[in-house]
């Protein structure tokens, strides 16, 4: 056969003395049985075990059983019932159980077959003798009864009134009130659920299976409420079945086996009273186990932890019960040993438990202790050197309960203040400042930086204020005069107590927060195109409303990229131009690069298209833009003055027409300053670009506007002309 052949081999033969491990064959050997086949009867005999369980105990109910086969039968009843109460004191939580009904009735059928089986035997073979139904109902009837039957049945009598009246009555009705009030509880768990999903506090998984415990819960304690009614039942069941034997043995043993009556009653009475012991004792253990089960629904943890533990949680309870029980070892008539004894016991237990408390209280102070001990931080990585605080401020330490303050005037609420008001003024999100002392600054003085480049400082007065006279004439009060950091006015640091007659004089006051909110304030607006990043553009582009999707979609990236539309909030932010409006900004931007790639073009057609919010952002208190415009001579100079084309265009004018027309600028704006106005400056739209980039160096506030940025509605007056 070929190489590129397929087919059946044969299997190469072992290597005489071959020491190699060979692999184990699939099937089981000739002749032989394997290990998966007996892990495969085994899992089949796991899975037979209940189905023919429970057809034993129907088979209890119509066949009769030797009485080894008995014997063997009701120890595995007591053994069941004892497994049932100690696995509900160890469990922490009743839904650990929720087979507890089935359990329940499991047994309760148990108990009731073997009654019926030892009934058989007792009316049957009692004639013979007392163990005529096995040794444990002999040994039972003997033992516990002490060989009198007056006394078995007073025995029995206390054990059925304890099973059916205190323990049985009471579980019963435990589980009906948690049944009921747990499926009175159901619609307000499933609205916190969803409340707790909705708010983001859990997830989808977290929030199904909160679902599947609550059905869970809801599902157990309906079914314990009625397999509570199965063990009031066997008590019932018990009950009858006891006198029906009593009865029906003696009728028997007299008319049938020809006893005497005394005979017959002390046989078939022992009897019947050891067939009930051996039935109502581990009836009582499963009604104790399942009134555990029922009670321990405000219980976390184990049983025996639980109640130990909130049982000794107050010591002096302990040392009280020691006192008293001394007393009463002393009192005339009472046996003073086992007080004394109980006293004891009390007294330890109280002594070894504050002990305890006090061993606790000392390892937690001395952890706590541990962690105040300065540790050595962690070495930072180097990349961390290479991040960089976009706005910074540093304090000297004298200025550091301006961070700590607890009134209005707390230095870090008035900067959130700050972020907040110039979002919505200017559509940007500042980013976040860092504060942080700095020991190489004089006590009193702060420094701003932006991209780690200082880009302003002043001094402060932590507990003055600043007063700066509007009117620029010199502050008559007493003071440490000064100079207003932000703008450079003549100021004066006054104390608290002359803050009434400031403002009585009209001056502004200040309280140095302010003075350094209102420093970072300038600096942002005067960085805001720098701080602008992709990024924050980005994040600007992917917050818009779903109804400006398709716009972005068509601009971006077919017409525009990103970074263009970066650079045109830029410029308009440059100019102190609010980019809150940007749907109608990217509307102007989509127009634009139909005509033209050119940046400064595509921001001219912008501020047209944002004619009606810079009219309204540039009117006096009268509600009047005032202008001071260009002569026709400046305008057709600037006109001239511009060479080149397309992103080539710049201006070249002289130097001394350049000043000259600076001096004008300046002169015409003080002018108007004198007189209360504060105009802008009106231009032609094709040299708006340029006359602004003149007066932006030695005028950077003055407000420079184009004919087509004025709205068709506003209201305006020439104030002068240059």
């Amino acid at each position: 056969m070929s190489d590129t052949e397929t087919g059946s081999a044969p299997a190469p033969a072992p290597a005489p003395g071959g020491g190699g491990v060979q692999p184990l064959p699939d099937g089981p050997p000739a002749g032989g049985f394997s290990i998966g086949d007996a892990l495969r009867g085994a899992n089949l005999s796991k899975d037979l075990l209940l189905p023919v369980g429970i057809l034993g105990i129907l088979v209890l109910l119509l066949l009769p059983l030797p009485t080894p086969v008995l014997d063997l039968a009701l120890s595995i009843s007591i053994t069941f019932s004892v497994v049932i109460l100690l696995t509900v004191v160890l469990i922490k939580s009743p839904l650990e159980l929720t087979s507890f009904p089935t359990i329940l009735l499991i047994a309760t059928m148990l108990r009731l077959g073997l009654n019926v089986a030892s009934t058989r035997l007792i009316l049957s073979e009692g004639h013979t003798g007392t163990d005529a139904a096995g040794r444990v109902i002999e040994a039972f009837g003997s033992f516990v009864a002490g060989g009198n039957f007056v006394i078995g049945i007073i025995v029995f009598s206390i054990l059925v009134i304890i099973n059916f009246i205190v323990i049985t009555k009471g579980a019963g009705r435990i589980a009906e009130v948690a049944a009921r009030f747990t499926l009175d509880a159901m619609p307000g768990k499933q609205m916190a659920i969803d409340a707790d999903l909705s708010s983001g506090l859990i997830n989808e998984d977290d929030a199904r299976t909160r679902r599947k415990e609550l059905e869970t819960e809801s599902s157990f304690y309906g079914a314990m409420d009625g397999a509570s009614k199965f063990v009031r039942g066997d008590a019932i069941a018990g009950i009858l079945i006891t006198f029906i034997n009593i009865i029906g043995g003696i009728i028997i043993g007299v008319v049938q086996k020809d006893m005497s009556m005394g005979e017959a009653a002390e046989n078939y009475t022992l009897l019947t009273i050891g067939d009930g012991l051996v039935s109502q004792i581990p009836a009582l253990v499963v009604s104790t186990g399942a009134g555990m089960l029922v009670t321990k629904a405000g219980v976390t943890g184990a049983t025996d932890a639980a109640v130990f533990g909130q049982l000794t949680n107050y010591r002096m309870t302990l040392w009280i019960a020691a006192g008293l029980l001394v007393l009463m070892s002393f009192i005339p008539g009472l046996p003073a040993w086992p007080f004394a004894l109980l006293a004891v016991i009390c007294g330890v237990s109280a002594y070894f438990l504050q002990r305890q408390d006090r061993q606790t209280e000392v390892a937690a102070r001395i952890a706590e202790m541990e962690e105040e001990v300065p540790v050595a931080p962690p070495e930072e990585p180097i990349s961390t050197a290479l991040q960089i605080d976009l706005i910074r401020l540093e304090l000297g330490y004298g200025l550091l309960p301006l961070i700590n303050a607890n009134d209005e005037h707390r230095l870090t609420d008035q900067i959130k203040a700050l972020r907040r008001q110039i979002a919505g003024e200017m559509g940007f999100v500042m980013p976040a400042v860092r504060i942080q002392d700095n020991l190489q600054l004089p006590a009193n003085s702060y420094v701003i930086r932006v991209k780690e480049i200082e880009a302003g400082k002043g001094d402060l007065r932590p507990n003055m204020h600043l007063v700066i006279d509007p009117r620029g004439e010199k502050i008559t009060l007493p003071g440490e005069a000064t100079v207003e950091p932000t703008f450079g006015l003549p100021a004066m640091w006054v104390h608290d107590n002359q803050r009434e007659e400031a403002m009585f004089r009209g001056y502004t006051v200040v309280d140095p927060s302010t003075v350094v909110v209102t420093h970072i304030t300038e600096i942002v607006k005067d960085n805001m195109p720098e701080l602008l990043s992709y990024a924050e553009t980005q994040k600007l582009i992917d917050e818009l409303p779903d109804s400006q999707k398709k716009l972005i979609d068509d601009l971006i990236p077919s017409q525009i990229n990103l970074g263009g539309i970066q650079r045109v909030l830029q410029n308009l932010l440059n100019e102190r131009v609010s980019i809150r409006d940007l749907p109608t900004i990217l509307e102007g931007v989509s127009e634009a690069v139909g005509y033209t790639r050119n940046v400064t073009q595509i921001t001219e057609h912008v501020r047209a298209r944002l004619s009606r919010q810079l009219s309204d952002s540039n009117v006096n208190g009268e509600g009047i833009v005032t202008l001071i415009t260009l002569t026709p001579e400046w305008e057709e100079t600037f006109m001239q003055s511009i060479v080149g084309q397309g992103d080539e265009q710049h201006l070249a004018m002289p130097p001394t027409k350049l000043q000259e027309f600076i001096t004008g600028v300046r002169s015409a704006f003080e002018r108007a300053a004198m007189n209360g106005e504060t105009p802008a400056l009106l231009v032609s739209p094709q040299i708006r670009p340029f006359v602004r980039s003149v007066i932006e160096r030695f005028r950077p506030v003055t407000v420079v506007l184009s004919q087509n940025e004025i709205h068709p509605k506003a209201k305006i007056r020439t104030v002068a002309q240059i």
